[in-house]
């Protein structure tokens, strides 16, 4: 909230205040302007600001609190590999695991780390490490709703990070029920995504170990694609479809 708050006072400053339907800029009052098209006109000139990299980065998840726009993680991915980035790594992942773990919605963050941080084989170790790789274990130690919410949220967007880098951390999590719907999610996504990764074997031996309801929905086709080695719906397109009518 504080954060927040540093935000909506920053665009103050700047001349943007929200109003009940929207948002307005003194340079046009009569024009209502979305989130979206503040997030786009404004978030980058964050990191133009007198301040040190740390507040700026601090600034930009107060606008992401405050507009729940994706756009403002776009700018913050661009300033960390930008001409003065990278950003100081503490604090752009604790941003990122605060709004992970809080009781809120988290859809513009999971959005930024499954399309842009874990897509991207460059980055896609790095960032899952730092938001959930490297905390399993106490995740799994202290079962926290906040560090289960985090988890939860990690593990359904990790479907493009490379099954190597993520397979310890999937068989940590296996030993806490409370994360094994999560899992499976995590194991279908990492079969249907364009950028998705799995190896077959090692991905039914986990499936076969998650404590789920029977008619869990695609729980059948998930296990018949993948005992017959099926490492990826768009490298085997028609495995899915046979799947469906084995499992009818």
């Amino acid at each position: 909230m504080q954060a927040e708050e540093a935000a909506r006072r920053w665009l103050a400053d700047k001349g943007v205040s929200q109003v009940c339907d929207g948002w307005v800029s003194d340079e046009e009052p009569d024009v209502l302007l979305t989130a979206n098209q503040v997030a786009h006109s404004w978030a980058g000139d964050v990191f133009a600001e007198d301040l040190d990299a740390a507040d700026q980065v601090r600034l930009a998840f107060g606008l992401v609190d405050l507009l729940d726009e994706y756009w403002v993680t776009c700018e913050i991915r661009f300033a960390n590999e930008g001409a003065e980035g990278p950003l100081p790594a503490d604090v752009l992942w604790d941003g990122y695991r605060q709004r992970l773990e809080a009781d809120r919605d988290a859809e513009a963050v999971t959005y930024s780390l499954w399309v842009d941080w874990f897509e991207d084989h460059v980055t896609s170790a790095s960032a899952f490490a730092e938001v959930l790789g490297t905390d399993i274990g106490r995740v799994v130690a202290e079962r926290s709703e906040a560090l289960l919410r985090r988890a939860r949220r990690v593990l359904e967007c990790s479907g493009p990070v490379r099954w190597t880098v993520k397979e310890p951390t999937y068989r940590t999590a296996v030993r806490l029920p409370a994360l094994h719907p999560a899992l499976f999610r995590s194991l279908l996504t990492s079969f249907h995504d364009v950028y998705g990764d799995l190896e077959p074997a090692d991905a039914l031996a986990l499936l076969d170990r998650l404590d789920l309801p029977t008619d869990t929905r695609h729980l059948a086709e998930l296990r018949h694609v993948l005992a017959a080695g099926h490492r990826n719906h768009y490298r085997s397109p028609g495995a899915w479809d046979d799947a469906v009518r084995s499992c009818s």
